[in-house]
């Protein structure tokens, strides 16, 4: 008798044979064989959440925040990176050094995060203990200001000195009455200007001028958005919710600003030192007045409004979201609620153009360093657009599900993946670049599953709207939709391994519905099942059908013998999910009860069960009235997938865990936690007692009075806002998983979008029979005595990356055939295996495809023998020819089409357009066609 998973500690991993003295031995190096070693490596189907935009200092590169992560676009290269580290709340602002090199992230409790962009990984941790509004580095990198309530905060720099505490605060600057909300600096960083809720802005000196302390500008009636000095001055730019921007021009320049004299500075550095004495130095304080007297304001800075103009027409009005200024160019980008932005050319507010991008407001606006692309966050809908406005085309164009994600599948080569969502939208995602390449709409309701047919070039889609649409990817087109005589929700998909027959679930008539895809007809309508379809699986080898329903049962349907049930598995709980082994052998079917069991379809008997319930481990939401504890009694796996090699199953549910767990043994293997947001609802198991009042949890109340990403609440008589405004937290959930074909990573569709684990094998010893003579220094010494396959079965079992990739690079091209032939059946796999992953990294691409030539032509035979055993190292090494055939394509078709337009050009040159063709052009066309058919011929030989 096995004790219950839950109680078992995850980190030791069982083995079935302990390993022989002097040998190390371990099997297929696929997902269920190994050690569970999954990280973090990207986060798709979410490219905006809500904060600050900002361009990398190259300006090719875009940090945007998403959720409680950031993500770094390179937009040159067309790629897009997660990085792999997390904060506690959804991330509100982010402030880049002028080097590029660090990140201050700050969430909605105040809690900040330094991060290296360099080494993407988080140095230190503050915390501010109130919420945040925007952090700006200074132009020399040497400050940095926090706006916080009505204070400003300067502090030093981290990184620029040595320091035991990388957040020193050196200024606390007070001033406005209401929150602070912006910040710009001057380029020279002696001075800075902060906005505030109040209408004001406050522009303060980094040092202690003595013409320069403080200054307040008023002359707005809304809340300033944002506030620009100009280039290399002291002339300022403010601009206001209302729509309305005010010139303001300084009577000082930068180098009129003088410094303190000696007498004043030496008394306040007696202040300073005497304040160190204490046990924590609170940094200088500088109280700004609104309304200075005549002796204060004597000899001092002057400004003077010297224009205001307007963005909203007469009664056209739109309030103002977001601003970005480039001082260069002296453009000025401005955001609005209803998705419109405006470039003017400042000082002389010259319209340059308006456009609509979106039907919410516009968020966030950034602009790069050479004044050419502009990007805009609209956190509604999760888009993130980059704008080339001299050319007026996208550069990047981006958006996620608009409401949560729904199923997924991995394409059979592993490169792509699909997803569905309840927005009614189906999204083909790049999992080497990130980025969504296709979206299909056709669907008129939440899509339900998602899946690929074997040639990986159709996809498949199940909607509430009573239709299954099958999608080319060649054309990017809805070629075949299949309905139902009676209209009817489908909740589930499955097409077999042919990809001739598909077949749906119906939620409210019980039936599944069969279909041909070559004719698009109705096949068969099965009926038998008493409650809504829950799920379907073909089995990956023989033409059986499962079916999982509410009403308890599991039915097997054979296509052969006319879809008879050839046989009906009876459950103790309501089937919410079913998946076959991909051999066919063996069935997963997890239940209402918590339970996982597994069947032997050919039997129809029960080989096992795992009691899952306590491995959720539910969170508790804020308005439950029960303890997690007891709502985890109802509670149960969602989703199941076998892994590559079927020796392992991943399961998730309505929780923020993912857990593995050995088929064989019956025992949770690792769990994952997804997410650390608590941003979140259900994250935590306790509720926190600080929340709870008397009445009732503090979450009933609604607050929002006027936020950002909130409205006003209305009061009586008012008829600004929305009445059915309400905010909520989403819960966390995981509602699809799927492994990977080739079994190096796997993803799950969770309420923070498309989150991706690999394996990270840089960082792993895991050698492989290895003995006591297998060092580097000997292999070194084979490989120069040229014994080149006995150097890489060395190497092999050393299992080091480097020293691999060194032997087989060091093997001459003409003799790779005679090394492929003279190695041992088990080192066959591994050598193919360490080609897939040297193809992603390397350029040596004529090089790898020989040795992949060779392998599979010596020992193609004997590897069908255990085509499924390495059906997942094939499918990685399809997945990385693939993706090179891909991109040299595109390339020699470009070439060709070059060579024709310059063929083209050349005869053309000197000569006069005639109105009809003359006979020398007619040849001298022939011609031009017949060298470029011979120039493709030598491309596609090459």
């Amino acid at each position: 008798m096995l004790p219950p998973a839950s109680m078992l500690p995850p980190a030791p991993i069982p083995r079935a044979h302990a390993p022989t003295a002097g040998h190390y031995t371990r099997s297929s190096r696929g997902a269920g064989a190994m050690k569970f070693a999954y990280r973090f490596s990207g986060l798709l189907g979410t490219v905006y959440r809500r904060g600050n935009l900002s361009f990398t200092r190259d300006g090719s590169g875009l940090v945007s925040p998403v959720g409680n992560r950031i993500s770094l676009f390179d937009l040159k290269n067309n790629k897009c990176e997660t990085l792999p580290l997390a904060t506690r709340h959804n991330i509100v602002c982010v402030g880049l050094s002028p080097d590029g090199s660090l990140a201050i992230l700050v969430d909605e409790e105040g809690a900040a995060l330094l991060v290296s962009l360099v080494g993407k990984s988080a140095i230190h941790h503050f915390h501010f203990h109130k919420p945040v509004h925007s952090v700006s580095f200074s132009p020399d990198g040497k400050k940095f200001v926090i706006t916080k309530d009505n204070v400003a905060l300067m502090y030093h720099a981290p990184g620029k000195k040595r320091e035991f505490n990388a957040f020193v605060l050196d200024k606390t600057y007070y001033g406005p009455y209401d929150e602070t909300t912006c910040i710009d600096w001057t380029d020279d960083s002696k001075c800075f200007a902060v906005g505030s809720k109040d209408m004001s802005t406050w522009v303060f000196g980094a040092e202690r001028w003595a013409n320069l302390i403080y200054y307040s500008l008023g002359g707005h009636k809304d809340v300033i958005v944002a506030c620009f000095f100009e280039e290399n001055s002291l002339d300022l730019y403010t601009v206001s919710q209302d729509g309305a921007l005010c010139v303001w021009q300084c009577d000082t320049e930068l180098d009129g600003l003088k410094p303190m004299p000696p007498k004043e500075a030496r008394e306040k550095n007696r202040i300073k030192e005497d304040e160190e004495f204490l046990e924590e130095s609170k940094g200088e304080e500088i109280h700004g007045k609104a309304h200075p007297n005549e002796q204060e304001i004597r000899e001092k800075v002057k400004y003077s409004r010297i224009a205001k103009y307007f963005f909203n027409k007469e009664g056209d009005f739109n309030n103002l979201t977001s601003a970005a200024y480039h001082k260069k160019t002296h453009l000025l980008v401005t955001g609005f609620a209803s998705g419109v932005f405006h470039l003017h050319e400042l000082p002389d507010f010259n319209l340059i153009h308006s456009l609509s991008i979106s039907d919410q407001r516009i968020a966030s606006i950034s602009i790069n360093c050479t004044g050419d692309w502009i990007a805009f966050g609209c956190s509604g809908l999760g888009q993130l657009l980059v704008w080339e406005w001299q050319s007026e085309s996208y550069v990047l164009k981006q958006q996620g599900h608009f409401n949560s994600m729904v199923s997924l599948a991995y394409s059979p080569d592993g490169q792509y993946i699909v997803t569905g969502g309840e927005d009614g939208k189906v999204k083909v995602w790049n999992t080497s670049s990130s980025f969504c390449f296709v979206t299909f709409t056709d669907h008129t309701s939440g899509v339900t599953a998602v899946t690929f047919t074997s040639s990986g070039y159709v996809i498949l889609s199940a909607s509430l709207d009573g239709t299954v649409r099958a999608f080319d990817l060649h054309r990017y087109r809805n070629f075949r939709t299949f309905t139902s005589p009676r209209p009817s929700q489908f909740s589930c998909l499955a097409v077999d391994s042919s990809g001739e027959i598909v077949s749906a679930g119906s939620q409210d008539s019980f039936e599944i519905y069969i279909w041909s895809m070559q004719s698009g007809r109705l096949l068969d309508v099965l009926a038998g099942h008493e409650g809504p379809i829950s799920s379907l699986s073909f089995n990956p080898v023989k033409c059986v059908l499962a079916s999982a329903s509410w009403d308890k049962t599991v039915k097997l349907w054979d296509m052969l013998d006319s879809w008879r049930t050839k046989e009906t598995l009876m459950l103790n709980s309501d089937v919410l999910v079913v998946a076959f082994r991909p051999d066919g052998k063996e069935l997963a079917v997890a239940s209402l009860n918590g339970q996982i069991t597994f069947w032997d379809p050919e039997n129809a008997v029960q080989v096992g069960s795992i009691e899952g319930r306590h491995d959720l481990q539910m969170g508790r939401k804020e308005l439950d009235k029960i303890t997690a504890k007891q709502s985890a009694k109802g509670k149960s796996f969602t989703t199941l997938c076998y892994s590559a090699d079927g020796q392992s199953i991943l399961a998730g549910g309505l929780s923020k865990f993912v857990c593995i767990y050995n088929v064989k043994e019956q025992i949770l293997m690792k769990k994952f936690e997804i997410s650390c947001n608590l941003s979140l609802d259900a994250m935590e198991e306790y509720l926190d007692r600080r929340k709870m009042t008397e009445f009732g949890s503090m979450a009933l109340i609604d607050e929002g009075a006027g936020d950002e990403d909130g409205v006003a609440i209305p009061l009586p008589g008012v008829k600004r806002g929305d009445m059915s405004y309400r905010r909520f937290k989403p819960e966390i959930r995981v509602t699809c998983l799927r492994f990977s074909p080739t079994g190096r990573s796997w993803a799950a569709t969770t309420t923070e979008g498309l989150l991706i684990y690999s394996l990270d094998s840089g960082l792993i010893f895991d050698p492989f029979e290895l003995d006591i003579d297998v060092t580097p220094s000997n292999i070194r010494k084979t490989l120069h005595q040229k014994e080149y396959a006995m150097a890489i079965i060395m190497a092999l079992k050393l299992n080091e990356k480097k020293l691999i990739q060194e032997v087989i690079e060091a093997v001459p091209s003409d003799e790779v055939e005679v090394v492929c032939s003279s190695l041992p059946d088990l080192y066959v796999e591994k050598v193919l295996e360490f080609l897939a992953s040297a193809f992603e990294i390397s350029s040596h691409l004529e090089f790898y495809l020989i040795w992949a030539h060779k392998l599979l032509m010596l020992h193609g035979q004997k590897l069908k023998t255990r085509s499924q055993k390495l059906l997942p190292v094939i499918q990685f090494l399809q997945k990385s020819i693939q993706r090179h055939f891909e991109d040299v394509s595109k390339l020699c078709e470009w070439n060709i089409y070059n060579m024709k337009y310059a063929l083209a050009i050349s005869q053309q040159r000197g000569m006069k357009r005639l109105a009809e063709t003359s006979v020398d052009e007619e040849d001298s066309e022939s011609d031009s066609d017949y060298l470029m058919q011979e120039v493709h011929k030598d491309s596609c030989s090459s």
